[in-house]
């Protein structure tokens, strides 16, 4: 009975503080206004929620926690949408060698509010047999994006920062029963000072009720005895909030069970999972702690989630970088190449750089153009070169052909004047031969008359 009068409690809230909220945003409309009284500035709410509806919201959410403990299905589960799909599968179907750091981003719209989510993922962590320092990636990532947007807010233009600091941090814990392991306490002592953590017990439908509330305590007393320091919720002056505040710290870990899948449940559909004894509802407050953990993340405490992040992490980390430069330590060598400069002086260093950057690009422009001169040069030269050796060699051809036909008509007229000789020659023998053949011819015709 208690259970189901706070799931009741939740929504008769929700509806009240939406009812509350469209109250006062239309205050200014619905209203009459005493013209001598009223002055404007009452309307500054609504140019703010304006504004902020036209510019949008970022939120960047890690999930961090060994593979198949169901961190892809409750992000799909939480904001509605397919994050993890079969062409993108989550981090447990493509587990890497290493821990490796990947984001993936969607934009939510709805009631034509934009919501540019980004989910940070950790394929591989926990999952190896010695998994020391398998945390470093992630404290690199954490605070290479703390630095880009420190050297962001010290440049010339600042009109628009991305704001693609880890916000939150949703740490799985696997549902053993018998407390944290060495890991996991490890990874959030290292990790307690840079970002918010709430730590989750994965599948919660594996365990028993009773199993659930005592390893809850165990893991409480646990982590208040290594002194991690979870995100707290904040204290404020407003009762019905802060009793709402403490009812979701007393959830703390949340026992959370995720499912994509719609089953008919009491001629209802619900979204949960099919066992043979029964359906594990996952909006159902006596069956895991989704409900709590999706109102406060989203619905209640996102803001405040952004706000501990800007004034608290990030302030720390802003402190410790300029402390460091101003007592002359940023000489030390800080992990990623992250630079430990004034703003100012890293501004005139990056002008500086890009002076000499551009001064190099000419100077290799210069020697890549007198270089492609120099080659047209000389291809120009080897052309002519080639021309002059082929005009060489035919002339040489036209020589010993000349020669030859030289060679030719000598010999022609040797053997023409030979010819000649000769038919000469032959010429004078038919001569004398006739002339003996008439001289026997006479002497014949003589010899007769006698």
């Amino acid at each position: 009975m208690g259970e189901d009068s706070d799931s009741g409690s939740y929504h008769q809230r929700e509806m009240s503080q939406h009812a509350q909220a469209m109250e006062r945003l239309n205050l200014s409309v619905n209203k009459p206004k005493d013209m001598e009284s009223y002055v404007g500035y009452a309307n500054l709410p609504n140019q703010v929620y304006r504004r902020s509806v036209k510019r949008g919201f970022e939120f960047t959410l890690m999930v961090v926690g060994e593979s198949g403990l169901g961190k892809s299905t409750l992000i799909n589960s939480l904001f509605l949408t397919d994050v993890y799909s079969s062409q993108y599968p989550g981090p447990s179907q493509r587990i890497k060698k290493t821990v490796k750091v990947e984001t993936s981003q969607v934009l939510l719209k709805e009631n034509g509010v934009q919501l540019r989510l980004t989910i940070v993922d950790t394929p591989g962590f926990g999952d190896q047999v010695d998994n020391s320092n398998c945390w470093t990636p992630i404290l690199d990532h954490i605070d290479s994006k703390f630095e880009d947007y420190l050297n962001a807010e010290s440049r010339v233009n600042r009109r628009t920062i991305p704001d693609k600091r880890v916000h939150c941090c949703l740490y799985f814990i696997a549902p053993s029963g018998h407390g944290l392991k060495p890991l996991d306490v490890e990874f959030m002592k290292r990790l307690h000072e840079k970002v918010n953590i709430i730590p989750l017990i994965a599948k919660a439908d594996t365990l028993t009720p009773l199993e659930c509330r005592e390893f809850k305590k165990q893991i409480m007393k646990e982590i208040n005895e290594n002194k991690i320091k979870i995100y707290e919720f904040p204290d404020i002056e407003e009762d019905e909030e802060t009793k709402e505040n403490k009812k979701l710290a007393e959830r703390v870990p949340f026992a959370v069970v995720g499912s994509n899948m719609i089953l008919e449940c009491n001629g209802k559909r619900v979204r949960g999972r099919q066992y043979p004894w029964g359906i594990a509802e996952v909006e159902n407050l006596e069956h895991c702690d989704f409900i709590p953990l999706r109102n406060m993340l989203i619905r209640t405490h996102m803001q405040d989630l952004k706000d501990v992040t800007n004034n608290v992490h990030y302030e720390n980390f802003r402190c410790k970088k300029l402390t460091a430069v101003t007592a002359g330590e940023g000489k030390r060598p800080n992990p990623k190449g992250m630079s430990d400069k004034n703003p100012l002086e890293q501004f005139e260093n990056e002008k500086d750089e890009h002076e000499a950057k551009m001064k190099k690009m000419e100077s290799e422009m210069e020697q890549v153009f007198e270089m492609k001169v120099k080659e047209k040069k000389q291809k120009l030269k080897d052309s002519e070169a080639d021309l002059q050796r082929r005009l060489e060699q035919m002339k040489k051809s036209l020589e010993q052909q000349q020669r030859e036909l030289e060679e030719k008509r000598r010999n022609f007229e040797v053997e023409k004047k030979s010819f000649e000789e000769s038919q000469k020659m032959q010429d004078e023998r038919r001569k004398l031969e006739n002339s003996k053949t008439l001289d026997g011819k006479k002497q014949k015709q003589k010899k007769t008359i006698f």
